[in-house]
């Protein structure tokens, strides 16, 4: 699944800065949320500007950040943090307390490799409205990961469809590690190995690869 991966051109063109930490995690033992949201903030050596970057990534492919906000920022402006379950929690943890965008899958509920590129307008994006199952679409030219089904994040990373969200019962995951200028690549780095020790302290049977696709 990694070495498949792709970021269209298009969307190179649009941010030659983009960087992206992947990473899979194989045989996670998840489960109920265990407390470990609490009192997270981020870490005194995270390089600044890096939500800025983000906002004007949106603008660049037509979205106002104040009413659609990527990931990071949304979490930043919660406060507390939600409990999900084990792995989303860790993740959001991470993302948070290296102010980065992270992206959690269901890697079985995948249908062909991930990739990144700008919509049609066509794709399908099935998520949740008022309590209902409903389908959506993206804006022609919006950034968003998808698979051979369809949509399985809109706006780059703003939000995540139903079918590939990491529940109770995932046993194979893939994690999206996203990063822009002026935030530093061996940072990023950093938070992946922040996030595989989450994850191995879950999971000791974990077994995690990473690839990173870089300019």
């Amino acid at each position: 699944m990694l070495d498949q991966i792709v970021i269209d051109e298009a969307v190179q063109a649009l941010r030659p800065d983009f960087a992206v930490l992947l990473m899979t995690a194989e045989g996670l033992a998840n489960g109920p949320s265990d407390g470990r949201t609490g009192d997270v903030t981020p870490a005194d050596d995270v390089a600044g500007g890096h939500v800025e970057a983000w906002r004007e990534a949106y603008r660049g492919f037509g979205v106002n950040p104040k009413r659609a906000r990527p990931s990071v920022d949304a979490l930043l402006r919660r406060g507390d943090l939600p409990e999900i379950n084990r792995v989303v929690d860790a993740y959001n943890v991470v993302s948070v307390r290296f102010e980065l965008p992270i992206g959690g899958e269901d890697l079985d509920a995948y249908d062909g490799p991930a990739r990144l590129v700008r919509a049609t307008g066509d794709e399908p994006f099935d998520t949740m409205k008022n309590g209902e199952a409903v389908i959506e679409h993206p804006e022609s030219g919006e950034v968003i990961w998808r698979d051979d089904t369809g949509v399985t994040c809109r706006r780059w990373n703003w939000r995540q469809c139903t079918r590939t969200r990491i529940t109770e019962d995932t046993k194979n995951a893939l994690f999206i590690l996203e990063r822009l200028e002026p935030y530093p690549l061996d940072r990023l780095r950093a938070a992946g190995e922040a996030l595989s020790g989450m994850l191995a302290e879950i999971s000791p049977d974990v077994v995690i690869r990473t690839r990173l696709l870089e300019p």
